[in-house]
């Protein structure tokens, strides 16, 4: 984005003024993210673009798509254990690497420097601003909340079921990262204002 304190913002929108005010926040820059401003609690919030979606399947034509913006604000655990994977996939981006070196590079990565999920990681996904698919109108989806586990099977959380909130993210599933990322809707925007959950 041409515009950093608008990023700043975007980031922001991530979360509820009381977490993300106080929360570290990253711009895009060059060679990968870099910090606009120091944070306090622990929170860190970053618009994440489209390499940062599903390798393969429906969901991976965003993948390359430049006008992707994702608004999250990641808990401290997540900041921990989640992060890093944004910031390696950006830096073999920005390095013009192809899918498949990112994939290679990504389970290289995992093997050697990731470090274990931490228990209790979460992300907040609240921002009305986000951009996250060309289909259909609904381009900013819903507002939610992101939990991130070991691969499971998503029963365990009733997720996809018929009436349940919870569904299972297609992100990672293990092709290649180990975790899995169930989301619940928020019923709200991060302003406070209703966001009425719609239908999948």
């Amino acid at each position: 984005m041409p515009d950093r304190l608008a990023e700043i913002a975007l980031a922001r929108s991530a979360a509820p003024h009381s977490i993300s005010d106080d929360a570290k926040v990253l711009v895009l820059g060059p060679h990968g993210y870099e910090t606009a401003v120091e944070g306090k609690n622990g929170f860190v919030c970053v618009v994440e673009r489209g390499w940062m979606g599903p390798f393969d399947g429906e969901l991976s034509a965003n993948f390359w798509n430049p006008k992707i913006r994702g608004p999250v604000c990641f808990n401290p655990p997540a900041a921990r254990s989640i992060l890093p994977m944004t910031y390696k996939r950006t830096e073999m981006v920005l390095a013009g690497q192809s899918k498949a070196q990112i994939i290679d590079g990504i389970k290289t990565f995992i093997k050697q420097e990731l470090p274990p999920l931490e228990p209790g990681a979460m992300s907040y996904m609240m921002s009305k601003e986000q951009y996250l698919t060309d289909a259909g109108e609904h381009h900013n989806w819903m507002a939610h909340l992101m939990f991130y586990t070991p691969l499971m099977d998503g029963a365990v959380w009733g997720a996809d079921l018929p009436n349940s909130p919870v569904m299972l993210n297609p992100q990672f599933s293990g092709a290649p990262e180990p975790i899995d990322v169930f989301m619940i809707p928020a019923g709200r925007w991060s302003d406070g204002t209703a966001d009425p959950v719609r239908v999948k």
